[in-house]
């Protein structure tokens, strides 16, 4: 059974869980500015003692910024120094394949290992604006013009976290290799659009500039990178990322963004080598 825990952070708390008995994996869930949904990943991490939190901007985590990078990764270390029991595997989803890694660049000798599940790229746009496309050309038509309407609306300092969540509940299929089948979106699912924005941005300048790739590019820690051949997010930029890290590429086939729903075990089976 899942263990609810809090730490202090240098910016406020930081509220996780942990669960599962084995090595510890630290569970970085996406967004950003997403709630966590990475126990949906349980069967694929039997054998593991699970570390999950909730990443700022969403309570009970500190519901405020900073939302840099940093602050991003300074909350992480607050998890791993109050609940790792020694060094620990890193997997990270999406947006959080890309903070896993810049965890692995922070953390010495406290990660031994990183899986970037169908993450952002490392370089240059990191693959957004072709998965926003994809997403939306993935939407059935009627949904298009509610869309369109919620990204004007978003563009504007009225938006609002409801805005931000009907979006992401209207593009959710697309991330699945087949969006007809595609299942709900996770129960009680939130978006803060100030830690989506302000992280992205802060993110993106790190990209833009070239920091992260030459900074990545001395990444010490064994590398996996996992990506689905029909995800809405290019597997030019998982291949980019296994490139620069130096590690290894595992393209599933059939697999989507969420790629252990189309293919059962690919995850685990990408951390079999470090149980």
């Amino acid at each position: 059974m899942a263990q609810a825990f809090a730490v202090e952070g240098t910016a406020g708390p930081v509220a996780g869980w942990t669960d599962g008995d084995g090595p510890d994996l630290l569970l970085v869930h996406g967004g950003p500015g997403l709630s966590d949904y990475m126990a949906m990943l349980s069967a694929e991490t039997r054998g593991w003692r699970s570390i999950g939190y909730q990443q700022r901007g969403i309570t009970p985590s500190a519901a405020e910024g900073p939302f840099a990078v940093g602050q991003h990764v300074s909350d992480a270390l607050a998890v791993l120094d109050g609940q790792a029991r020694g060094p620990v595997v890193v997997l990270g989803h999406s947006w959080g394949g890309h903070l896993a890694l810049q965890i692995a660049l922070a953390a010495g000798n406290l990660v031994r290992a990183v899986l970037v599940v169908d993450g952002l790229g490392s370089a240059g746009d990191a693959g957004v604006p072709a998965l926003r496309a994809e997403l939306r050309r993935r939407l059935p038509p009627g949904s298009r013009a509610r869309c369109d309407e919620l990204d004007e609306q978003l563009a504007t300092p009225g938006a609002t976290d409801d805005d931000a969540l009907e979006s992401l509940r209207l593009l959710w299929p697309g991330y699945f290799a087949d969006p007809a089948g595609a299942p709900p979106p996770p129960e009680g699912m939130a978006v803060s659009l100030a830690c989506a924005t302000g992280s992205a941005a802060s993110a993106m300048e790190q990209l833009a500039a070239g920091t992260f790739a030459s900074r990545l590019a001395m990444i010490t820690v064994p590398v996996t990178v996992l990506a689905g051949d029909s995800s809405p997010m290019p597997v030019v930029v998982a291949e980019e990322t296994a490139r620069i890290a130096g590690g290894k590429l595992v393209v599933v086939r059939g697999g989507g963004h969420l790629p252990w729903h189309e293919q059962p075990g690919c995850v685990s089976s990408a951390l079999a080598a470090w149980i």
